[in-house]
């Protein structure tokens, strides 16, 4: 009989011990979705660790009011930043995996947040006081995206033209191809860049 754990999904990649970067996905986009997928494959070619968060979100969490909502992805997050003993050096996140920036902002954390939920208060105050550097990816027809009020938060900003929520293009297959080329590539550079301030 196989042994049912070569079956599980990794959720922890090696690379440097002391650079952890971990990553939070969204409601229903795994860390096996393409964005993440990709962000994972920049960060080992960089040589950090990479610790995937895979949701198990309580039952009812889509009733649950936002203030709910943002303080059960704080929890989840602080618990991993704990768990590496102050290894972790990177927080990338999805959608509501921003909901985690505060997290970020009061550790002192780079992050880079692809399609970070720009309609919660909470989020965008996160994303003003935190001084680390920190890449902000959205779409322009994505309704929870603001390039605005990204802007104001004076960080790193890439928006795609005509992209959604899972930063692809409506009926255009090809195209979000290249868009998700153009958030890997972005991501490859603040990466590397966050390697060379080491």
């Amino acid at each position: 009989m196989p042994d049912p754990s070569a079956l599980a999904v990794p959720t922890r990649f090696a690379g440097a011990p002391d650079r952890v970067a971990l990553v939070l996905p969204g409601v229903g986009y795994t860390p096996a979705r393409p964005l993440l997928h990709f962000a994972r494959a920049v960060l080992l070619r960089h040589g950090w660790t990479v610790q995937e968060l895979w949701w198990q979100l309580p039952d009812g969490f889509g009733e649950f009011e936002p203030e709910e909502r943002i303080a059960w992805v704080e929890r989840q997050a602080v618990r991993a930043v704990d768990a590496e003993h102050g290894a972790c050096r990177l927080v990338v996140g999805k959608s509501l995996g921003s909901f985690a920036a505060s997290v970020a902002a009061d550790r002192g954390l780079p992050a880079a947040w692809l399609t970070p939920v720009l309609t919660v208060d909470h989020v965008v105050r996160a994303l003003h006081r935190t001084g680390a550097p920190t890449l902000l990816v959205g779409g322009a027809a994505d309704r929870l995206w603001s390039r605005p009020t990204a802007d104001a938060t004076g960080h790193e900003v890439l928006e795609l033209p005509a992209a959604d929520h899972g930063l692809e293009l409506p009926d255009d297959p090809v195209g979000s191809i290249d868009a998700l080329r153009q958030v890997t590539s972005r991501l490859d550079r603040f990466v590397a860049a966050l390697g060379a301030g080491r």
